[in-house]
């Protein structure tokens, strides 16, 4: 096995396999010579067969899921935000709409960001949010999420709660999760 921070080489049975990796996954190698246990997806293209791997099976999902939901983002820049962030960071930019930080991966301009937040944002969805809420954030950013999830139970759109919360934020700078709902609530009536 041969291992570079975004490629690894690994010989089964006599034949060399070239994956590509993204950082996350590097960092996460055994050493050279071990047993390695790689999840990968395979690319076909008119002109190669490119493989990539994963260490994770939720690496391997994202991976998938930008490749097969948004517009315009390929095998690349897939690669680009595994190494730029870690999963539960990306999903957590997605469900809070945050552009600014998902635009700071190479490669991923202010654009792309934005149309990952749109088209992936119900399907990252409310399971994510839930990785979000007990991942530790710091206590306004997890009343808003304790309210977006209960607007989100009540049966509200995902992007319709978040703009009414954005908006009940501005109207009250600091709030307790139930004023926040009470407020968006009334803004969405």
């Amino acid at each position: 096995m041969e291992a570079l921070p975004t490629q690894i080489v690994i010989a089964v049975n006599g034949v060399g396999y070239s994956i590509q990796i993204p950082v996350s996954s590097f960092e996460r190698l055994p050493h050279i010579g071990q047993r390695l246990r790689i999840l990968t997806h395979l690319v076909i293209r008119e002109d190669a067969h490119l493989l990539f791997g994963f260490m994770t099976a939720e690496e391997r999902d994202l991976f998938r899921l930008l490749l097969q939901h948004v517009t315009g983002v390929g095998p690349k820049i897939a690669l680009a935000v595994l190494s730029g962030m870690s999963v539960p960071s990306f999903k957590s930019a997605v469900i809070q709409n945050d552009v600014t930080l998902l635009s700071r991966i190479s490669g991923v301009g202010r654009r792309t960001a934005e149309r990952i937040v749109l088209e992936l944002k119900d399907r990252v969805g409310v399971a994510a949010a839930w990785e979000v809420a007990a991942a530790g954030r710091n206590d306004q950013e997890s009343k808003v999420n304790d309210a977006l999830l209960a607007l989100l139970s009540l049966g509200f759109k995902q992007v319709d709660a978040q703009r009414a919360l954005k908006k009940a934020q501005e109207n009250a700078a600091i709030a307790e999760t139930d004023e926040l709902v009470r407020l968006a609530l009334k803004s969405l009536a």
